[in-house]
């Protein structure tokens, strides 16, 4: 198993393609969000770089959306039922692996500055929802309509789930924190 395949993919070609499919929307919001920012802060050269690299999971992610949008076509129960088990386990993206405390920092980091949030999360299983036509596709079991009721609601879970952390962090501000993150040439940067 490379080290970036998701254990939760279980071989499973659905599953891979579902992942595929959120983790490439996901990476095109977060180097999108990069490039808008380094625009902002003057570094011209590295909004370019995260511009290019935006467009290219952009594609990547289409590529991977037309499977899935053929699988549903082709097979739409069992699609869907995979659908609701990829969101149940939840999407991590592959820098979950890394070592130390590095991601957890990466992700705290991420989400204060808007990189990439909860409400980014929240808005991808949106998009693919709409994408894929979830709402309406019909001829499903019981199994598959249970699965499409639970996709179709994550959305508005999840933002709520999001309003509530928010609400909560802004209730108990809680002290600067800082950590010396390796990649950033072991500088100290403010966390929380």
């Amino acid at each position: 198993m490379s080290r970036l395949q998701d254990p939760r993919t279980e071989n499973n070609p659905y599953l891979g393609f579902m992942y595929t499919s959120f983790q490439e929307r996901a990476t095109f919001i977060s180097h999108g969000n990069t490039a808008r920012q380094a625009k902002q802060f003057g570094d011209l050269k590295l909004a370019q770089i995260c511009g290019t690299i935006a467009a290219d999971e952009r594609r990547h992610e289409n590529a991977y959306c037309k499977i899935i949008e053929k699988l549903f076509e082709l097979d739409p129960n069992d699609t869907m039922i995979c659908f609701e088990d990829m969101m149940r386990k939840k999407i991590t993206m592959p820098a979950h692996l890394m070592y130390e405390d590095i991601f957890e920092h990466f992700s705290l980091v991420a989400q204060r500055t808007e990189v990439y949030t909860a409400r980014d999360y929240a808005d991808i299983v949106e998009h693919l929802v709409k994408r894929w036509g979830i709402e309406t596709l019909s001829g499903l079991s019981s199994r598959g309509q249970q699965a499409q009721e639970y996709v179709c609601n994550l959305p508005d879970r999840f933002r709520k789930l999001e309003e509530r952390a928010r609400a909560k962090a802004t209730a108990t501000k809680k002290e600067a924190v800082s950590a010396n993150i390796s990649w950033v040439f072991n500088r100290s940067v403010g966390i929380l």
